[in-house]
């Protein structure tokens, strides 16, 4: 058995390997584009990509990839090979400067929202070196893969990364702004960080073969709630199944050897699903690795004859699968801006930031529910199992009653802000976090972090965190105005006057309770805080002036990539659903009334049967009239459901809004129905898996 530490990062193209391969000009010159955010000296891009060449061919690599994330979800990847014609038109393995730099995949299939037309075929990725590149091994055959952007020709937006960097640069700029204007010069550089924890399932492939709905979907369409789910609570934290380790050990080993930290594993909620979660990492690189996750998770179940779900609700009537966004920031000294300290500045730091953050949920919480919202997602939020589309932030006792006595003091004073103590120094090292957690709420400080628990299990990260980074950018750049405009107060206490103001004007996004309640909801509504019940409705809230002319502002989405993105996600939303419903309709019609009638069928011949015998009973005729009943109404809601698919329902928006209720509403009434009938049809008639042995497989 080799230790992690002998494997770890051995298919990542890391600081180490560079020093080794690279000159020490070459190797300071990309470290400082790494680390610092600097621009890449385009003077050195020959020599990294000379060497990432050797080292990709040395490890059996043949191709090389620039890997992007459209749109559209996922991640896309184009194969180039390393040969190319040399001098004397002999085929030797080259790797060019250019080549390593930019790439032209063809971009005519990728949604671009109306930012191009179809016949424009041309993008281009361009390597992130912020993200390291990566052997992607596939049985016998390697790819040096690189982490890239996606652009139009026309250097408009066309991947979810660029955003995410964009915000990331504007982050910096804005805090680095707040900490020299409060006198601190050690701070360079913004450090954001993030840790992704990942939940799934899985079925064994056997019992998963007669769920078509599954395989089509991600999600079971149909399917009654099994007798034994989660409610004995069993499988939280439980015993972890033989089986499920194993699958589990060869996930992590294959992580390990990307350079991935995956620190915890274990069952949660729901029978059969799990959850995984790395060490924290920086934002981008962190955003890069849950993509390869969900890809791994999948890629390793089938090895195992299993299947891993990532939708957000592959099962009625038991818990759903969320991705918790842990987030923090900080700067390269070491400092995380979320953690109380006995440094005065570090304590007016803390304040300021929970400050910014407060701020910026105040005036973006609509989009930041909005980077929650796809049709997966519709299913779980506000289902007491995910918090609900209401944002608020939860900050926890202790914080919370320091903002409180901060709002009440007639004269805070930078002493006063010096007296902020953990409470916790005399306590045994394993003791209760200063900021408890609260599960309901989708913005809940946890100790030194921000938890965004409102993502779904499939989403690509990267559009939450482009939204946190705004708002959090925006918090701070209203700190340093207003700050600045104290010309009158030296500017520690200009500061603390500053937060004080944005205590009492952002109480209405802080909410300590259960956000789950029934009058949560009415007390938000009277808060004028967004609660957008859908993801049409939640895609709406990017479109208002204000937004548009802060993604500009900010340099991170222009109004032309805004409403593409919009629209993007809007198709996307109705594909998915139409999918759904007509796939329904095919399942409803090969599969669902030929089982009922097979059942009415057998029913009636074992009436005449008992007839002949001159024995009548109540209770088949009864049963057979139920199934008929069944039949017929499924029968005209089925058609009902076809022609709602096959008609126009007028621009993106509004076919958007029907498919989220008109067509959801029909679909939720014929599960009713079919579910019924899933409990008077015999086993040996039903064509569907049960959820009783789809979620009792281990």
């Amino acid at each position: 058995m080799r230790s992690i530490h002998d494997f770890f990062g051995e298919l990542v193209f890391t600081k180490k390997v560079m020093e080794q391969k690279l000159s020490k000009n070459v190797y300071k010159k990309l470290v400082a584009a790494v680390d610092n955010l600097e621009p890449l000296d385009q003077s050195i891009a020959g020599e990294v990509a000379h060497a990432m060449k050797e080292w990709a061919l040395e490890n059996g690599a043949t191709h090389f990839t620039h890997w992007f994330q459209p749109q559209r979800g996922g991640t896309a990847q184009k194969h180039d090979s390393f040969i190319d014609y040399g001098e004397s038109g002999e085929i030797i393995e080259r790797f060019s400067a250019s080549q390593l730099v930019q790439s032209e995949p063809d971009a005519s299939s990728f949604p671009s929202g109306g930012i191009r037309s179809t016949f424009e075929a041309r993008g281009y990725t361009a390597w992130d070196p912020t993200s390291p590149a990566f052997l992607l091994k596939v049985g016998k055959t390697k790819t040096l893969v690189l982490p890239s952007v996606f652009l139009s020709w026309t250097g408009e937006v066309l991947d979810l990364k660029t955003p995410l960097l964009r915000s990331v640069n504007i982050l910096n700029e804005k805090a680095i702004e707040v900490q020299k204007l409060l006198g601190n010069r050690n701070a360079k550089q913004i450090k954001i960080f993030a840790g992704i924890e990942q939940e799934y399932f899985l079925l064994s492939k056997e019992t998963a073969k007669n769920r078509p709905d599954i395989t089509v979907t991600g999600r079971t369409l149909f399917g009654n709630k099994p007798a034994k789910g989660q409610q004995m609570g069993d499988h939280y934290f439980g015993n972890i199944k033989e089986r499920v380790l194993t699958f589990m050990e060869d996930v992590d080993n294959e992580l390990y050897r990307r350079g991935i930290p995956v620190k915890t594993r274990h069952n949660e909620s729901a029978p059969n699903q799990f959850e995984l979660a790395p060490l924290h990492q920086e934002e981008n690189l962190a955003i890069d690795n849950n993509l390869q996750i969900m890809e791994t998770l999948k890629t390793i179940a089938e090895k195992h004859n299993l299947v891993a779900l990532l939708h957000e609700k592959p099962f009625a009537g038991v818990n759903g699968s969320g991705k918790h966004f842990n987030w923090s920031i900080g700067d390269n000294t070491g400092t995380n801006y979320f953690e109380p300290s006995k440094s005065p500045l570090k304590n007016i730091t803390f304040l300021l930031a929970i400050g910014a953050v407060l701020l910026g949920v105040k005036k973006f919480g609509g989009i930041l529910r909005a980077s929650a919202a796809d049709a997966g997602n519709d299913h779980r939020l506000g289902a007491n199992e995910a918090p609900p589309a209401i944002m608020s932030v939860y900050l926890g006792e202790f914080v919370s009653e320091l903002l409180d006595s901060i709002e009440k003091a007639k004269n805070i004073t930078e002493e006063k802000v010096n007296e902020i103590q953990l409470g916790v120094q005399n306590l045994p090292k394993v003791s209760k976090d200063y900021s408890d957690r609260n599960r309901t709420s989708p913005v809940a400080f946890t100790g030194n972090k921000f938890e965004f628990r409102a993502l779904g299990s499939s989403a690509n990260p990267a559009e939450a965190g482009t939204v946190l980074n705004l708002l959090a950018a925006y918090g701070f750049d209203e700190i340093y105005n207003r700050i600045s405009a104290k010309k009158d107060s030296e500017v520690k206490q200009a500061a603390i006057e500053v937060i004080k103001e944005i205590i009492i004007e952002t109480k209405a996004v802080r909410f300590e309770k259960n956000n789950y309640s029934e009058e949560w909801h009415k007390e938000a509504e009277k808060r004028g805080l967004p609660n957008t019940k859908n993801t049409p409705e939640a895609l709406k809230q990017y479109l208002s002036n204000d937004i548009i002319k802060a993604f500009e502002k900010y340099k991170i989405l222009s109004e032309k990539e805004l409403k593409a993105k919009v629209e993007i996600k809007l198709e996307n939303y109705i594909k998915i659903k139409d999918i759904e419903y007509k796939y329904a309709v095919k399942v409803i019609n090969t599969l669902i009334l030929p089982a009922i009638l097979k059942q009415i069928s057998k029913l009636s011949q074992t009436t005449n049967n008992i007839a002949e015998l001159n024995v009548n009973s109540k209770f088949f005729l009864k049963e057979i009239e139920t199934l008929v009943k069944i039949y017929d109404e499924v029968r005209e809601l089925t058609l009902k459901l076809d022609a709602f698919t096959t008609k126009e329902h007028g621009e993106v928006f509004t076919t958007a809004q029907k498919y989220s209720e008109e067509g959801a509403g029909m679909l939720d009434v014929l599960r009713e129905k079919i579910d019924a009938a899933e409990d008077l049809v015999s086993d040996e008639y039903w064509p569907l898996t049960s959820y009783q042995k789809l979620l009792n497989a281990f």
